[in-house]
């Protein structure tokens, strides 16, 4: 995929329109304006006799910036019948629009002036060579001055949107997809590619680990085999000097995932880099920076949540003398029952770390009805049964979903599908999803778990009493996925061993 480097200095004709029935005029101002300038830019001269032709031209030319225009053509009123198209009918009101008279009699200056939305009124034989070119220059810096500040308000739109999808990310993965994403919105033309590098080696290649556009072909080549030279040098110096570079025909961003313990660099490629396009992706290279270091703290916090929720379930499991891996597998069992089940991938989530909390309320429990090991008398299941509640009660009054899904759960997570659990007896559907997937989780765990009052089952007989139970305990629905999903579900146990 070696390229030449793309020239930057083409440079787009301005657009003036002509508009005069009189041939003398258009030779004259051709001859006049031929060798014309502004900004390093030729001027392109677009030739019309009537207004008709005007009219036609305007629709072929929606970058047309200046229009020298004569009153008096086809009708008397033949010039401004055409302002009036031109800004009322187009609704273009950016276009410079120069009214040229040689009958002022026919449309006094003052009398257009106020009627009309016109930039300039210019009797011709005022129009000597100098006043025409001054003419021309500020009608030419008006317009740029225009477009500048429509592309600068476009170019901040977009920025803002590109923005807030990039805040919007949650996790660290997907980050480098999205700011991928934006780019390509934020530079229009531009192919992106993005490089996530883990390896201090210098030495070490650069291979893309996405793209898009043209610079897909890089595919997993090192990249300094097919990105143009310069090109390349600008992402290694950006990776050196942990800093931005921006060159005429494309950019390299420079960020540092401090979650991931990696660098990220974006390559983009385009046919040229406008100094508003600079600005933009500076601008936006701040934010991704900003949104990078939220992600860091909330990646920090919700660890931190998950860390102390983590260290709650496993002091109520040690009470019972079981382990810190039954919680963490329960968690895990849970969320593959919920993903397979259909559920949503924040709720799924959000499984994962609350089931371990089912049993939360066993820390008051008695000890001494906690770790019997025979069976208990009425009253100590009584007493037993109320970890549910207590569960509940301490969860409750949290306003993090996590926990309030924990609270569900802790209550529900013995009731029965046929209706015989506890403490409130609900049945089948009438019994949150949350609380019958803990339920299946948490039996299929323990089971397959040694205790102080039995021996760890071995497999078959572990899948013989959850099929036994299918639409007594347990929802038939999630046996059914349970099965399906058996080895996946002891692999986590594998994992995980106590």
């Amino acid at each position: 995929m070696d390229q030449s480097r793309t020239s930057a200095s083409r440079t787009p004709a301005w657009k003036l329109l002509l508009v005069d029935d009189d041939p003398e005029v258009h030779a004259v101002t051709q001859l006049v304006l031929g060798n014309f300038r502004f900004q390093d830019r030729p001027l392109e001269i677009l030739s019309a006799t009537s207004e008709a032709e005007a009219r036609q031209l305007l629709a072929e030319h929606a970058d047309i910036a200046v229009v020298f225009l004569d009153v008096v053509m086809e009708h008397d009123r033949s010039g401004l019948m055409l302002v009036e198209h031109i800004r009322r009918e187009l609704g273009n009101h950016d276009i410079r629009i120069v009214l040229r008279t040689g009958q002022p009699g026919q449309a006094p200056e003052h009398d257009v002036v106020t009627r009309y939305d016109i930039n300039d009124y210019r009797e011709k034989t005022e129009l000597t060579a100098q006043k025409l070119y001054t003419t021309l220059f500020a009608a030419l810096r008006a317009w740029r001055d225009i477009q500048t500040i429509r592309a600068s308000k476009r170019g901040l739109e977009r920025v803002i949107s590109a923005s807030a999808r990039t805040f919007g990310n949650e996790h660290h993965d997907g980050f480098r997809t999205t700011v991928l994403a934006q780019l390509d919105r934020l530079v229009e033309g531009a192919s992106t590619l993005c490089v996530a590098v883990d390896n201090p080696d210098p030495a070490a290649p650069l291979v893309a680990t996405a793209a898009t556009g043209r610079l897909r072909e890089c595919g997993d080549r090192p990249l300094h085999e097919v990105l143009p030279a310069h090109q390349f040098e600008s992402l290694r110096g950006a990776l050196d000097e942990r800093a931005h570079r921006f060159d005429g025909d494309h950019y390299a961003l420079y960020f540092v995932d401090s979650a991931s313990d990696r660098e990220l660099l974006f390559l983009g490629q385009v046919e040229h880099l406008s100094e508003l396009d600079h600005k933009l992706l500076e601008l936006f290279a701040s934010n991704v920076a900003i949104a990078l270091k939220n992600l860091d703290l909330t990646q920090d916090l919700t660890d931190a949540q998950m860390e102390m929720i983590f260290l709650l379930a496993g002091a109520a499991e040690s009470r019972s003398h079981e382990t810190a891996a039954h919680v963490s597998r329960v968690g895990l069992v849970a969320e593959l029952l919920a993903r397979e089940y259909g559920l949503d991938d924040a709720t799924c989530e959000r499984i994962r770390h609350a089931a371990p909390l089912h049993d939360i309320g066993k820390i008051g429990t008695p000890d001494a009805i906690l770790n019997k090991p025979g069976g208990h008398t009425p009253e100590e299941t009584v007493v037993m049964r109320q970890h549910a509640e207590i569960g509940h009660r301490m969860l409750a009054t949290s306003k993090r979903a996590v926990l309030q899904l924990a609270a569900e759960i802790a209550l529900t997570h013995h009731e029965r599908w046929d209706g015989g659990g506890y403490p409130h007896g609900l049945a089948g559907e009438a019994i949150p999803v949350s609380g019958r997937i803990t339920m299946l989780a948490d039996v299929f765990d323990a089971l397959g778990s040694k205790r102080c009052y039995k021996d760890a089952w071995p497999a078959e007989r572990i899948r013989g009493y959850i099929v036994e139970n299918s639409g007594a305990m347990f929802d038939p629905t999630l046996v059914r996925i349970l099965l399906q999903n058996w080895s996946r579900a002891e692999a986590i146990r594998e994992r995980l061993p106590d």
